[in-house]
């Protein structure tokens, strides 16, 4: 019996002992990650010089996201994404997708080629913004490796206009070629990019249907 109550009484200290303490979870800022991202690719330097400090989101149909240079198809970016990103009340915002890497990432004589640009966006109700040029999907010639497509969302200091840039239609690929988002920026005095993010992609079987689109 008192063998019993010796073991009952060790078996009720193993119960009360305290835990011992989780160790601490290190957690990375989400901040952070965009700039990681952007300096890992080169997007620094090559279009920006400073990393947005958000993450934009680029949902395309079927649920496919642009996930921070993840690599998706030009067939599954052929239409505009759902693009959503951390705006305040009031604020109007400018849109760009841009490909640095054209012809191809070590040629890239064209760069920038430029899918999408919209200005005087409010909220993130792209629908209403005024559209200087239409999207147009990512169609990197065969044999050129991945091309980086990168999406980037400015604040306005205001409403702006941009006569000079003209309307681009997603019929023509006239006028897309040689941008510089820095000058587009430094233009309307947008600052540094309030969110961003980007895919890669290379050709598929849907490019040459593109560039049928395009007049090619």
């Amino acid at each position: 019996m008192a063998a019993l109550m010796r073991v009952a009484q060790g078996a009720t200290r193993m119960l009360v002992r305290p835990l011992a303490a989780a160790p601490a979870v290190v957690t990375r800022s989400l901040a952070s990650m965009p700039a990681e991202a952007f300096k890992k690719h080169e997007v620094i330097p090559d279009v920006l010089k400073t990393a947005p400090s958000k993450t934009a989101k680029a949902v395309y149909e079927g649920g496919v996201e642009a996930s921070l240079g993840n690599v998706l198809t030009p067939t599954q970016v052929k239409s505009p994404p759902k693009l959503t990103w951390d705006t305040e009340p009031g604020a109007l915002y400018t849109v760009i997708l841009t490909d640095p890497d054209a012809p191809s990432r070590k040629e890239a004589t064209y760069r920038e080629w430029h899918h999408w640009l919209i200005i005087n966006v409010p909220g993130n109700d792209i629908d209403k913004g005024d559209v200087l040029a239409e999207y147009i999907g990512a169609g990197p010639p065969k044999g050129t490796g991945l091309h980086r497509y990168i999406f980037l969302v400015y604040k306005q200091p205001g409403k702006i206009t941009d006569s000079e840039h003209g309307h681009l239609t997603n019929r023509s690929g006239d006028g897309r070629g040689g941008f510089k988002t820095s000058k587009f920026v430094e233009k309307h005095k947008l600052g540094n990019p309030i969110a961003g993010n980007f895919f890669q992609a290379e050709w598929d079987d849907y490019v040459p249907t593109l560039y049928k689109q395009l007049g090619g």
